[in-house]
Order: structure tokens, then sequence, then C-alpha cells
């Protein structure tokens, strides 16, 4: 991370008390109850985060945790990994830089039971990527609509469940395409199995999607006129399950929200209209009911026929026709003919259902479209994807859509199992590592008695056949389908059968199946009626909804929602495993949605099923990283001269060479056939540590060279312009002329008991050593210092009183503002003599530097006055004293200061009362400048410095990838048509709202649900199954490797006594060693223990 100052401090740093393990794989006792007891400890201390070796453990905290701002992005940008806390940042930065570095796909994998906490994980991980990827305009642009897919896609497809208040109802795999320089420029969202069903029914104390409920609460006065909106419990799909609210959510603003977000992807206002007058359209569909007429049915109250008509676009004539009959065709003799058959109440109330539903799943997949339109990018490089799906539930009645969504999670549980229990003991089989294999339970049976195909059919494949059969509505569908799962599938361990349906033994407990309503939802098949009644329409948006040719020859067995799921959720799973995975398990502590409520059982079922004991066991008796041999050395080529740029000679002599050299010890790692182990953590990180170190000193040379090169530059021209000033006007030392500025002579950034006078943010233009003359021209020592506004005087003085009486200590002696300063005197000899002139007193000062002083000082009192700072030069310079409050002196008065021609290159001072008489040598000419060789050394080194900027860059570059920044190309904002006019799109005159009195009473009674299904499942035939399994015993801890020495400082002895002169000088004896701090003008060192003469 470097030197990011406060940032590196967490807030889990300042708690002293220890919250059980931050990583599992350390437990004294590997069992389930010391699992729980360990989460518990760090749950209820406000730890939410565990690792399991590289796997990240999550526990719903049902509250907002404070450890996700902006200093936490920057504590986890860049860190190691383990070097903080366990956090979901540390899982997503670690993926990130694995992508640009190995320049390999990723994906996280975020999994466990419904309300566990895996949208807001999800939520997190992409709201960091964008936060830590860089770019401009554009990117910026792809990841606003990252970040604001997530509000959208919410309102459409979430809902309040019994479990979770904000229940993903869909699957989403959503990839981020990012260019070769790590910029996200590029998205696509792969969606599944939206539950459709929710639009019509639910279980009681549930609700529809959000956005039924953001509707009705945040339309403003136009809308809700338009759009007819009135109460919640007017609409027939809402009131059923008598709830309407929910506790932290808010559907006022959550509706702003939404629309804010179609705004960022780039929906046209018209084309939201469209969206919320469909939303609108279904609730009032909704309201359509049905009486038996002769057995037939028929619309109970026409005047709700007329609002949804007006809506959607259509003759309201034709609706009630379309919901009460059904056009057929049959072939006889070759020929074929097309019949109206009239609906009965059953069958209408069916098919305004399935209209419903396909308005919304449609609305919803326009979204998705929409949003896909606006990221898209014409290839894909790199992607980093995030599995954001439904978690395992059970219901107190599951249906077709529960046992879809538990299927898709038996298939994410095997993903796991094989890549991190199965492969990985696999693999230290094939690479010839020495391996105690490690049991555990295998959930592929549960998978292959879902999705099997044949010897024996899986319960997807008989509800297929089934379903192929069935005509219309057929009530008795369900039951055959029952008959046949009992003759095939019967005698399976994992599958039992009731009176009403069958229980499938999931990984994660028993869940029993209603068979009601199984074959229909399976089937899912929109009539060829409603789509052309669409097709109608007079707005072209929903006409664009329903592109389907009906005059198309249908061939084969049309395709049911179960054989899509699990096409889906194997072509998921394929994605998944060309990507490096990482996991997030989310554990669920509580049913009652609370802060600090910790429910042992439920959690340790979790724990069980989801296989964690398993899952240390392998970590610890395994090896915490593994690389194939080509990829370690272009990793770690950097560590040594023989590998670098390129190893030339046996991978495997290679990996062995790197793993010495930083002195690993052999018992931390095994070279199996063609990758390497490491057994440690701690050795890992090592080695990141050294290629860190390696790589900062590469870039340290590269700064120290530019750096060197644009200073020298910037000196020349401060030298140049210095040497105007004082041309014509005043002779030069012999080895000044061509002397390098430097600036800081005395090392500011080492001494802050000088730092402390100047103010935080003071640049230091200028620093040294000077001497200071007072009223009796008596030479004091005092530290020099410029900043951009002032000039500092800084001396010593003994303390006088108190507990450090007696020591010297630091005085600010004066302090000059750049504007206050009058002139500066000096002579127009060789001297090093200067006065400051100031409006209150002058003071004399003998510097060696003088000229870069001046400079410096003459270009900041431009900058401050916007006028030149005038400069006097002659051999005879007043010096106004300062007024005194004592003594003879009081009065203040004046000094002089005589320049006489002398001998030799040093100032002969001869003080009197009130002039001071300096006599020295003569100099260069006053018209010298710099001579012609210097400059050529200048060009020469200037070139030479030059050259190993690019020399250095160029080596590093052999092995860094260079970044190519793809411009995202913007598209017009997606849509299924062109802009429509403002307003509803319909010609028809908006009818009047019905009164809630005609609908038919009866359909609002409310349900008091049965929560005895929130219990802990009953673990079945998978559990069994784990707790028969023979383990054998933990493997031991391991040593930690021994860190590395640190690196001695230069060293010096001293030949010879020496007593300090001056507070900031050094006494030592003979034979005392000395370690070299630093070397700016003069050493720093610090003094140790003195040793015998060698």
């Amino acid at each position: 991370m470097g030197s990011r100052g406060h940032y590196r401090y967490h807030w889990q740093s300042h708690n002293v008390k220890q919250s059980g393990v931050d990583d599992m794989v350390l437990l004294s006792k590997i069992t389930e109850d010391s699992i729980v007891e360990n989460l518990k400890k760090r749950y209820m201390d406000d730890y939410i985060f565990t690792y399991i070796g590289p796997v990240l453990i999550s526990v719903n905290p049902f509250k907002q945790m404070p450890y996700f701002s902006e200093k936490e992005v920057e504590m986890y940008q860049g860190a190691a990994p383990y070097e903080n806390p366990p956090h979901i940042y540390a899982l997503a930065d670690h993926m990130y830089r694995n992508m640009v570095i190995d320049r390999e796909n990723q994906c996280v994998i975020i999994s466990g039971e419904s309300g566990a906490g895996k949208t807001v994980a999800a939520k997190y991980i992409m709201g960091y990527i964008s936060r830590i990827s860089g770019g401009g305009p554009k990117v910026q642009h792809v990841k606003d609509i990252i970040l604001q897919s997530n509000p959208l896609l919410e309102a459409f497809g979430n809902a309040k469940t019994v479990r979770n208040n904000n229940s993903s109802r869909f699957g989403k795999y959503f990839e981020i395409q990012f260019s070769p320089g790590g910029e996200p420029d590029g998205g696509k969202i792969s969606n599944f199995l939206l539950e459709k069903s929710r639009v019509v029914m639910r279980n009681p104390g549930e609700r529809s999607f959000h956005i039924f409920y953001q509707l009705i609460e945040g339309a403003n006065a136009e809308q809700r006129s338009n759009l007819g909106i009135t109460s919640l419990e007017y609409y027939y799909y809402l009131n059923q399950s008598g709830s309407y609210k929910v506790d932290d959510i808010n559907d006022k603003s959550d509706f702003q929200e939404t629309i804010h977000a179609m705004n960022v992807i780039g929906i046209f206002s018209d084309e939201q209209a469209m969206v919320l007058q469909i939303v609108a359209g279904v609730l009032h569909l909704g309201n359509i009911t049905f009486k038996e007429s002769g057995n037939y049915a028929a619309v109970e109250s026409e005047e709700f026929l007329a609002f949804p008509a007006f809506l959607l676009g259509i003759n309201q004539n034709r609706l009630k026709e379309k919901l009460t009959s059904r056009q057929m065709d049959s072939k006889w003799g070759g020929k074929s003919e097309s019949i109206n058959v009239t609906l009965n109440v059953e069958q209408a109330c069916y098919t305004r259902d399935a209209l419903s539903k396909a308005l919304h799943a449609r609305v919803f997949d326009f979204l998705v479209d929409s949003i896909n339109k606006a990221m898209e990018k014409d290839h894909e490089e790199y992607n980093i994807g995030v599995l954001d799906i439904y978690g395992f539930e059970i219901f107190q009645k599951n249906g077709f859509e529960q046992f879809c969504i538990n299927f898709v999670n038996e298939k994410l549980q095997q993903i796991f199992i094989e890549l991190t229990l199965k492969a990985e003991q696999e693999e230290y089989i094939q690479e010839g590592i020495k391996w105690t294999p490690i049991d555990y339970f295998n959930n592929k049976i549960v998978c292959d008695l879902i999705e099997s195909k044949v010897n024996p059919p899986g319960i997807m494949s008989i509800l297929d056949d089934v379903c192929a059969t069935m005509h219309a509505v057929g009530e008795g569908a369900d039951q055959t389908l029952l008959q046949k799962l009992r003759m095939q599938i019967g005698t399976h361990d994992h599958f039992n059968s009731w009176n009403q349906g069958f229980i499938v033994h999931h990984y994660a407990g028993k869940v029993s199946y209603d068979v009601d309503g199984f074959c229909e939802r399976n089937r899912d098949v929109l009539f060829t009626d409603l789509i052309e009644l669409m097709q109608s329409s007079e707005i072209p948006f929903i006409k664009a909804l329903f592109p389907e040719s009906l005059q198309a020859e249908k061939k084969g067995r049309p395709t049911t929602a179960g054989s899509k799921i699990k096409k889906q959720a194997n072509d998921l799973v394929s994605t998944l495993m060309k990507c490096t995975p990482h996991y997030i398990r989310c554990i669920k502590p509580n049913e009652t949605k609370k802060p600090k409520d910790w429910e042992e059982s439920r959690v340790k079922h979790q724990v069980e099923y989801l296989g964690l004991k398993e899952n240390i066991r392998v970590r610890r008796a395994g090896y915490a990283y593994r690389r194939i041999f080509r990829k370690f050395l272009n990793r770690y080529a950097i560590l040594t001269k023989e590998s670098w740029a390129s190893w030339h000679g046996d991978e495997k002599q290679g990996v062995l060479h790197l793993l010495r050299s930083v002195n690993i010890d052999p018992d931390q790692f095994q070279l199996g056939r063609t990758k390497v182990f490491i057994k440690a953590p701690e050795s890992l990180f090592l080695l990141e540590e050294t290629r860190e170190r390696k790589y900062d000193g590469f870039a340290r040379t590269i700064q120290k060279a530019w750096r060197k090169y644009t200073a020298r530059k910037r000196y020349v021209q401060m030298r140049e312009e210095a040497s105007d000033l004082l041309l014509n006007r005043k002779e030069r030392r012999r080895h000044s002329i061509n002397r390098n500025f430097v600036g800081d002579y005395i090392g500011m950034d080492d001494r802050p008991e000088l730092r402390k006078f100047v103010g935080k943010r003071e640049k230091i233009d200028f620093a040294d050593t000077v001497t200071k003359y007072d009223r009796r021209f008596k030479g004091i020592k005092r530290d020099l210092i410029l900043t951009p506004k002032c000039v500092y005087l800084i001396g010593r003085e003994k303390v006088k009183q108190g507990p450090e009486k007696g020591q010297v200590r630091e005085v600010m002696k004066r302090r000059i503002e750049v504007e206050r300063i009058t002139a500066v005197s000096a002579s127009t000899m060789q001297d090093d003599f200067i006065i400051l002139h100031e409006q209150e007193y002058d003071s004399l000062l003998e510097c060696t530097f003088k000229t870069e002083f001046i400079s410096l000082l003459a270009k900041r009192f431009e900058e401050r006055t916007q006028r030149k700072l005038p400069l006097k030069f002659s051999n005879t310079l007043d010096l106004k004293l300062k007024k005194e409050n004592w003594g003879p002196w009081s009065a203040g008065g004046s000094r002089q200061v005589q320049f006489l021609q002398g001998q030799g290159d040093m100032a002969i001072l001869k003080p009197s009362s009130k002039t001071l008489q300096v006599s020295i040598g003569p100099g260069l000419p006053k018209n010298s400048r710099k001579c012609c060789a210097k400059c050529i050394s200048e060009v020469v080194s200037r070139k030479w410095c030059f050259k190993m900027v690019i020399y250095i860059a160029s080596q590093i570059g052999k092995t860094s990838h260079n970044s190519v920044h793809n411009s995202v190309h913007h598209r017009p904002a997606p849509g299924y048509l062109q802009a429509q006019p403002k307003g509803t799109g319909s010609k028809m005159e908006r009818p009047s709202l019905p009164q809630p009195h005609s609908i038919n009473k009866e359909r609002n009674q409310r349900l008091q649900p049965n929560l005895d299904f929130l219990r802990v499942p009953d673990q079945g035939a998978a559990g069994i199954q784990r707790q028969m399994t023979n383990r054998p015993p933990p493997g031991g801890g391991r040593p930690k490797p021994a860190p590395k020495p640190k690196p001695q400082m230069p060293q010096c002895k001293a030949l010879y006594a020496y007593d300090a002169q001056d507070t900031d000088e050094l006494s030592f004896n003979a034979d005392d060693v000395i370690e070299i701090v630093r070397e700016v003008s003069w050493f720093r060192g610090r003094l140790q223990k003195a040793i015998s003469e060698v």
C-alpha cells in the first residue's frame, strides 16, 4: 500500500478486544460448534466478515455497518491479502488485480439462503471496482450505468417475502468488461427465471414486485390522473396478501431513484412513460373479474375493462373477447380449421393472469436489454462476473418457482464442491503431491435426480413429458405427474412423495413441493390470441414487446420453463468454469431480520450444509497457493538477475531458484509435475513483498533519474537568472559560478524541530545555516529558511526553567513576510555578506549560497508584490538596528559595513563601535558567466539521464502490460422503437375509474400466514450422509518462515576523538561506530557503541 498516512489504520485496529480468529483455518478445534462459536463472537462484536483461506464468510448484520466508506476503499486498494482485517473489499481488490496482472477473467459466486445478504454483497463489489478503476468521462458513464442498473432491476425484479424484505426474484450474472488497462468500458447482464407468478399471486404476508408500490406511492398528480392511480387496497393483485408497507423500504423515494436510474441508462422519457403505463395497466387488468353464465365465463363488471384497454391501447370489446374465449386450430383430413372455444371462469382467470405476467416479464426483458445496449462494446477483452442469484428458500407452500430456484442453488453448491473440495484433492494426486483424502458430501446425486435425462429420468424430464401430452388447463395433469414420479424415481434415496406432492432431500435440507400448478407453470405458454391482441395495440412500444411471427409453422415440442432454466443453469456453470472463481458464503443469523439476534441452530445448519468444516480441513491439510511454473516465473522473475527478464532453462529449476532466493524453507512448498504448491500464506506474502520492493526500487530509479533531469534543467535556468541579477554588478567566487543549486542544504525533511516553525503546507525553497551579525558585529549561527511566504531565522537557546532546564531548544528569532522586505544590499566584491532591509530593522547575514538565496527571494517577491525586488550594490552599506527597550541602544540607531580590497578569498573582519570593515581579495570579473566546458558536461549528463530513464522503463515493460484505453462507443438511448409523443401513446379517451365497491369482495379475504416453515429444515438424506462420512484427523499447524533480516545502514569508524562545537554537531571518541543516516551537504549520523580496531 505504501504510505497512505492515516488510511493505514482501520477502525478495527483500535479495538483491543480480539473477536475469535480472522481466518478459521487457524481454529484450534475444527468442529461445527467451534465454527459457529467463532462466527458468533465476531458477529456480536460487529465483525461480519471471516476467512476460510480465500473463501469469504459473510454474516448478515441486518444494519448498516461503519466500514464501507472511502477510508476503507483507500485502505484495501492494492493491499496484500491478510494485510488488513477480513473484508469484501479485500476479495474485490484481489479479484481486480488478478484480472489486470494475469490477464484472466474472474468471477465471484455469492451463495446463501434467502435473506443472507447476497444482493448487498454484490452491490459492494460493483461499487468498490467502480471506485478503484480509472478512466475518463466515457468510462465514468459506464460505471454510472453499472451502479444504476441495481436499483432499476431491483424495482422490477425484487419483492418482500416472509424471509427477506428485498428478495431477488430473478437471477442475475453481471459481467463488467474491462480494457487492457483495467478500465470498465462495457458490460453485460444475463438474467434467469423471473418469478412472473408473483405479479398475480403470492404467499400471505408477502408483496408483489417493488415497482407497483413505488408507482402508487411516488406518482405525481398528473401521473395519478393519467394512469388511474388510487390506493394500494384498490388493486386485487396487491390486496390479496395483506402486506403493503415494509419497515426499511421507502417506496416514494425509491420511485425517484428508479426514474433517475432510467435516465442514467439512457431510456427516453417517452419510453419511461410507456413502462409506467404498462405497470399501471397490469394492476388494472387484475381488477377484471368473471362470473359463471351458462357454464361459461362472462365479465362480471364491464366498467373494469375500460381502463386497462385504454392504458394498453386496445379495443375494450376485443379485450373482453380474448379473455373469455380462445381460438383453437384443429386438423382433420389434411385440412385445418379454426374454432372459437368459450372459456369457463377458471380458464378466463388463467388467461387474464397469463397476460399480466407476460406484460411484466417483457417490460423486465426490455429494461435488461436497454442496460446491455447502453454498455455494449464491439469486442470482449477481460471481465469480472458477479453472480447475484436467488437463495435457497423454503415456504409454507413451495411450488414450481421454488423448485427451480433450489435447483439452481444445487448447481452452485456443486460448483463450490467441484472446485474447492473435489478438484483440489484431485489436483494434488495428479501433481504427485502427498495427500490424505478428506471425505465430504457431493450433491451431484441431487442434481442428477432433478436434471438427468435417462436411466432414470430426472424430475424435469418427467415433467416435460407430462406437459407435452396435456391440453388447455389440464386439471388432472399434476396428479399424472405425481404418479409418474412415484413410478420412476420413487425409490431414490433423496426423493419421497406425499398426497399433494413430493419431497426432495436438497443439500440444505428437505423441501416439500406441492404439485398443484406445476405443469401449467412449466408449460409457460402465452396463447396466440393474447399475442394477437397485444399486436393490435395502437401504441408502437407495446407492439414492439410482442414481436412473434404467428404465421411461422411450429415444429417440435415447445420449450418449457423447466428446460429453459436447466439450460441457463448449465450455461452459467460453463461460463463460471472458464473464469478464476472467488467465493462469498453468506449466512443468515436469524429469521427476525434484527441485528445482534443469533439463532444457534439455524447458523449451525447453514455451517453444516455449506460444508464449511470440510472446507477448513482441506485448506489446513493442503496448500494455500498453487501456480503453474510458467506463470510463477513470469510473476516473480524480477526477484533475481538470473530470472530477469526471462528464465532460460528448465521451468521447474527456475521456480526452485526463485524460492531459494527469498529463503523459503523447503518444507513450506512442494513442486508438482506442472505446478508449484506453497503451504503457508506467510510464504506467499514474503514473495509478494520482495516483488513489490523490487518494483518499487525500479520505480524509484526512474523517478530519481527523471527528477534529476528536471531538477538540473530547472536549476540551470535558475542559475542563469541568478547570474543575470549579479551580472556586471558583483564579483563572483571562483567555485560558485558553475555550482548546482540544491535549495535545502540542512535536510528539512529530517528536521522536525525546524519544520515546526514553518506552515504545514509551506514549501521549502531554501534552507542553510548562516552567520547573523548583531549590533556589536558578533557572529551567531542561524538557520535561514525561505518559503514562498516568509523568511525565517531560527536560533538556539537554553531553557531557563521547567523540567527541560539547561537543555538547548530551537527558537524562532525572526520571521519576515516576503512582501515586507524593502530591499537587499550587497557589496561589489566576492564576499558572502548580504543585508535584508525591512521596515522595522535590518539583518546582516553571511550566507555562502547568497546568489541562490537572492534569486529565489527575488522570484517570490515578484510573485507576491508584482514588482521587482530592489537590489543595491555598494562597498559601503548602511544597517538599521532594532530598537531595544533597555540599555544605551534603546533608541535603535544604525551601523555601517565597509568593504576594502585585500588579499585571498577569505574575508577578514575588523569591527569597531559602529563600523565593520571587511577586506577580501579580488574575485572573478563582474561580467563572468558559466564556462562552455561545463555546458557541454551538462548536456551530456542530461542525455545520459534521459537514456537511463528510457532503458529502465523498457526493461520493466518487458514483463508489464501496456495500457490500451479503448473508447466506449455510446449508442443512442436504447429502446425497441423511436421516441413516441408525450402522453399514453393511445388515441382513445381516458375512461373514468370504477369504484372499488364493485370488485368481488370475496377476493379480498386476508390469510394469516403459517410460519412453521421458517424453522430449521430437516436435513434429510444429505444431512445423514454428511454425518456418516469418516474424516481423518486435521493437519497440524505450520511453522512460519523466518523473516528476512533488516537492511543495514552504511557505517564509518572514528579515527580521532571530536568535541561538538555547536548544538547540531555530534561528539564522539576514537573507534566509535557511526551509522550514516543521510548525506546532504554534511553527513548526518547516529552514534553506536565502540568496537575494537581490526
